[in-house]
C-alpha cells in the first residue's frame, strides 16, 4: 500500500506518523482491496485536522475531522472510515443477490 503524509504548518514528528500508519491498519482490517492513502494532518488556530482519502479497487473514500489534538482528529477520521467501508460492503453485497 501506498502511503503519503503532508503535514502543513508544522513539523509531524515519528509519533503522529506512528498513529497515523496504526490507524491505516485498522482500516485495512476491514477491506483487503487498499491501494493506496493519501494523508493530510493539519494544524490552524488552535485546531488541528486529519484528513484521510483511501484508494480502493475503483472507489476513493474520503473522511476529514478536526478536533482539539490530532490523537482525537485522527481517531475520528479513522471510525468514519470504517462506517464508510462497512456501508460500502453492505451495497455491495446487496448487488451480490
Amino acid at each position: 500500500m501506498k502511503l503519503t503524509i503532508t503535514s502543513r504548518h508544522f513539523k509531524a514528528g515519528e509519533e503522529l506518523e506512528s498513529l497515523v500508519r496504526e490507524a491505516l491498519e485498522h482500516v485495512r482490517s476491514f477491506h483487503d482491496g487498499v491501494i493506496g492513502a493519501d494523508v493530510v494532518l493539519e494544524r490552524a488556530n488552535n485546531a488541528c485536522s486529519a484528513e484521510f482519502v483511501l484508494k480502493l479497487n475503483g472507489k476513493t473514500l474520503v473522511a476529514k475531522e478536526t478536533a482539539e489534538d490530532f490523537f482525537k482528529a485522527i481517531h475520528g477520521a479513522r471510525e468514519a472510515l470504517v462506517r464508510q467501508i462497512r456501508k460500502l460492503k453492505t451495497k455491495e453485497q446487496r448487488w451480490e443477490r
